[in-house]
């Protein structure tokens, strides 16, 4: 399998880097950092960036047509726009336990939020959907780790990662009514010492799925068949989330992770809880905003 080295493009050190999403009309990257519910933007020339910080976990977000985002939180799914004091809850789906909250989410191609929760303890994670005319919506159960999803370039498929149980699955989708059925292994990660796990995903034009590998030190690009074509290698051993962007939509951010993480292992790794960049040869499809 190719190898090919990101390049660093933030010192953030983010403790548990997450999300990063490209605001196409801004022409700049928003990521989150989970554990310290900060939500980062950087500017058009991808030199600095700025951050917003809330007083709850901030697992993912997306962007609305209107301009705001709706965050998806320890609280639930919350409603925000910039200068907003406070933000407001939309829908809190979660149970109340200590551990549980929102973690990795994405809108689909008919402008429905998808997020998912994380529950280690008792593995009852749960997906959810919210749909722009206020449907609430709990898709799977049972979960560990809700993680990466998107979507096939021709909208047939939804790609879903429950990283508590090492597996990317594929599902049917249909675009009209936002269902899910037909779930099966797409890609499946061996439960070894390393115990390198699938976590945030994204989509290319081509139907191949990028899978950021936490404690695997890269991005894995498979093919529509899940085979292994390529590992982006970084410099961090927990690599999290990845998408595309860029002007030309060819760059591939890559977000990582500190958290857990013991002194002597930072010490050989500095750049852990940083931001990275790839020129790929290859186009994503594109960021889908919340809303009709």
């Amino acid at each position: 399998m190719q190898t090919i080295p990101a390049d660093l493009l933030f010192k953030a050190h983010n403790p548990l880097g997450e999300g990063p999403l490209w605001h196409p009309d801004q022409g700049c990257l928003y990521w989150v950092d989970i554990e310290a519910g900060d939500l980062y933007q950087s500017d058009p020339a991808l030199c600095a960036f700025t951050r917003t910080h809330f007083d709850t976990a901030l697992g993912a977000f997306c962007f609305t047509k209107t301009g705001g985002f709706v965050l998806a939180t320890g609280e639930g799914f919350l409603a925000w726009s910039p200068g907003q004091a406070a933000s407001n809850c939309m829908w809190n789906p979660l149970p109340g336990r200590a551990g549980v909250r929102l973690n990795d989410g994405k809108v689909d191609p008919c402008g429905r939020f998808w997020a998912g929760s994380i529950d280690i303890e008792q593995a009852q994670a749960e997906l959810f959907r919210l749909d722009p005319d206020g449907g609430q919506h709990t898709l799977l159960h049972g979960l560990g780790i809700a993680n990466g999803l998107d979507w096939s370039p021709d909208r047939q498929t939804m790609y879903f990662t429950d990283s508590y149980q090492y597996t990317i699955f594929a599902f049917d989708y249909d675009q009209e009514t936002g269902a899910i059925r037909n779930q099966r292994p797409f890609v499946q990660l061996p439960k070894t010492q390393a115990e390198i796990v699938p976590d945030g995903l994204c989509v290319d034009a081509e139907g191949c799925l990028w899978s950021a590998q936490w404690n695997g030190w890269g991005v894995v690009r498979y093919d529509p068949q899940g085979n292994p074509l390529l590992k982006v290698e970084v410099p961090a051993q927990r690599v999290t989330s990845c998408c595309f962007g860029g002007q030309h939509g060819d760059l591939l951010f890559i977000t990582t992770a500190r958290t857990g993480l013991s002194a002597a292992d930072l010490a050989h790794q500095p750049y852990a809880g940083d931001v990275f960049v790839l020129q790929t040869d290859t186009i994503g499809q594109g960021t889908h905003f919340f809303g009709c």
